[in-house]
């Protein structure tokens, strides 16, 4: 049972890399005698990575992370070890799921930070396992496929955009078996990640305060309070994912409908006029670090840009907005999100980043959980970008950026050149199935898909072939739609 491989006409070259994105670079056994080890659940000749990950008794926190011992198995056969701290990761899906997701760090024995490759990725010491969000008391399930994070990152991976690389594994957590997770990597400033200059304290003259930078539209919970609370707060925390500050963020002049704002900034979560607003969290330099002419810089240019997009004139050739952003990754981020029908998209999990003397990127796209087939926030026939319309109650809404772009017959121009290049390789309808087919293949033909629903939503019942089925037909139906309206821009 060999990882699932592509080999597609036109421009649908790279696409080997999907579904464990490393399909030629196989671990090599550990030439040690291999140990005597037990798996929670039996594996058979599974070629999906187990990992065992033994906590020593230690419970494991929202945060800090706790010490732990990382083993990685492939057929049963240790191949990789190595010293981690672990935590639970999430601030909504740790409510709602019974699966949970954690960030690991690799350390060295003396706690600190120690860069490390694993499954052929670039060395990091940052990384993610997403699990897949459960809620069995609710009688709920997410992602049934169990593909939508992976799918997603390998389809912008295939669009010449980084995204976090991806691996299946199965996890164990000291005797407990949780199921398939998709091993990935944080995203965070790195040469092989998000690769933009390093801003240190000091960089304050023009030429170098200009970068880099990484903002992120988003909730407030994880990482951005430091909370230091037992577990069981973190279950019923909900204010704190709306609890913006000065210290972490800093609100867009302008209101989702383009309106200067009229309120001051930084309320109580959740007030009355909350939906109105956006704002943007400094995720690099961290909000502990960067200074206050960093952030007045970021903060200027931001608006400058947002000023520009509403002043300029779209009947006429001249275009101002255009001088403070990559167009073509606002391109790229929109048909991304649009084809997976990401309903968090442009609000939420959202990143920006600026290089130094470059212009602001959108992206890299991130949690792709709600959404495909499952993104009924949305109908199947209307964009993302007008959420706005579709649900009037939420506290975070699209900002006014993307209706305002959509008026643009510049930015309509370039999404229709970039889609029919995708379309005609990348994104047609036999490469998204296929790619869905190969990886349901690899899950199956393994036996991850029974193992981590004997695990998982028993009661609640899934029929996989059914749902892998439902999301083949969704990006038919969906794919089919963005044909007729974009070639009418």
């Amino acid at each position: 049972m060999m990882r699932p491989q592509f080999a597609f006409s036109g421009i649908l070259i790279g696409l080997s890399v999907l579904v464990a994105c490393k399909t030629d670079k196989k671990e090599e056994p550990n030439p040690e005698t291999p140990e005597e080890v037990v798996f929670a659940v039996e594996t058979g000749a599974s070629q999906i990575p187990y990992l065992i990950i033994d906590t020593q008794g230690t419970d494991i926190k929202n945060e800090p992370k706790v010490s732990a011992e990382l083993k990685i198995y492939v057929e049963k056969t240790p191949v990789q070890s190595a010293h981690i701290g672990i935590e639970y990761r999430g601030s909504t899906s740790f409510r709602l799921s019974d699966k949970k997701s954690y960030g690991i760090e690799t350390w060295a024995e003396d706690g600190s930070d120690t860069q490390v490759s694993f499954f052929g990725l670039p060395e990091e010491e940052d990384w993610i396992l997403m699990g897949h969000v459960v809620n069995e008391e609710e009688g709920y399930i997410f992602d049934r496929t169990l593909m939508y994070h992976q799918f997603g990152y390998q389809l912008f991976e295939a669009m010449g955009r980084y995204a976090s690389r991806t691996e299946f594994v199965e996890l164990q957590i000291d005797d407990d078996y949780k199921g398939v997770y998709v091993f990935m990597e944080k995203l965070k400033r790195d040469k092989n990640r998000i690769d933009i200059k390093k801003l240190e304290p000091g960089d304050v003259l023009a030429d170098e305060i200009t970068g880099g930078y990484i903002l992120k539209i988003d909730k407030t919970a994880g990482g951005d309070l430091n909370i230091n609370q037992p577990l069981e707060y973190f279950e019923n925390n909900w204010e704190d994912d709306a609890r913006y500050t000065e210290d972490i963020s800093f609100r867009s002049y302008y209101d989702i409908n383009g309106q200067p704002m009229a309120f001051d900034p930084y309320g109580e979560p959740y007030h009355a006029n909350m939906y109105l607003e956006t704002y943007f969290l400094y995720e690099y330099p961290k909000a502990a670090e960067i200074t206050a002419a960093q952030k007045n810089y970021i903060q200027t240019y931001i608006r400058d840009f947002e000023t520009a997009l509403l002043a300029d004139d779209f009947s006429t050739e001249v275009r101002t907005y255009t001088d403070f952003v990559d167009l073509s990754s606002f391109v790229d981020f929109f048909i991304l999100n649009e084809v997976v029908r990401n309903v968090d998209a442009y609000r939420l999990s959202t990143y920006l980043y600026k290089d130094r003397g470059g212009k602001l990127n959108m992206g890299p796209v991130w949690d792709l959980n709600i959404g495909y087939d499952n993104g009924g926030r949305v109908p199947i026939d209307g964009w993302v970008i007008n959420y706005n319309q579709y649900v009037g109650s939420d506290a975070w809404m699209v900002p006014f950026w993307w209706p305002r772009l959509m008026e643009d017959p510049v930015f309509r121009a370039a999404v229709k050149t970039r889609w029919t290049s995708l379309r005609g390789g990348t994104l047609s309808t036999v490469s998204l199935k296929a790619m869905v087919d190969a990886t349901a293949s690899y899950l199956l033909e393994n036996g991850a898909v029974d193992r981590n629903y004997e695990r998982w939503g028993k009661a609640i019942g899934v029929d996989y072939g059914a749902s892998i089925a439902s999301l083949k037909a969704y990006l038919e139906e969906r794919t089919q739609w963005m044909d007729g309206q974009i070639s009418a821009f």
